[in-house]
């Protein structure tokens, strides 16, 4: 892992806390780790590292303190509808670029998102690509594959189109 994917990884899980997500004391060690090796340099990172089972409760405080250090501190926008338009983002960016599971992905922008913002036409393919991978059977005639195929499509049309349409809600 590089210095960059190291960050990268502590980046996407900072918005994934951010957006309520749940991470696991163990991946924020583990991402903590990774940073060191890497080469990342922050005052509190190999404490983040040297964690031991015992003292994995302490882990949440410290990777924000890493977080905080690196300037890498995620605050998803205060107005709860700007907030789950950023989480789709998010999201969709996560399936395009391969880090996120289609499934899980258009599952989360259907059930956490979609739902709370009225089911807005813009979310409506990622929405559609959600119902056909939960729904799909052998007898369709189409992989899972190639459903996932689509919701990556899906992501990236998504995010091609809003890049801005949704930045001042």
């Amino acid at each position: 892992m590089t210095r960059d994917d190291a960050l990268k990884q502590l980046s996407q899980i900072a918005r994934e806390r951010g957006f309520g997500r749940h991470v696991g004391s163990d991946r924020l060690i583990q991402a903590g780790l990774d940073a060191l090796i890497a080469g990342v340099e922050s005052p509190s990172l190999a404490m983040l590292a040297g964690l031991l089972r015992s003292e994995e409760p302490d882990a949440p405080a410290l990777f924000d303190q890493v977080l905080e250090e690196l300037g890498l501190l995620f605050h998803p926008p205060a107005d709860p509808q700007s907030a789950k338009w950023a989480m789709a983002y998010w999201a969709a960016g996560q399936i395009a670029d391969g880090s996120l599971d289609p499934a899980f992905g258009t599952h989360l922008i259907w059930a956490d998102i979609a739902y709370d913002l009225g089911y807005p036409v813009e979310l409506e393919p990622l929405v559609h690509c959600a119902h056909n991978l939960e729904a799909w059977e052998e007898s369709w005639g189409v992989s899972v594959e190639e459903l996932k195929g689509e919701a990556v499509q899906a992501a990236k049309q998504f995010l091609s189109k809003g890049s801005t349409a949704h930045a001042g809600d």
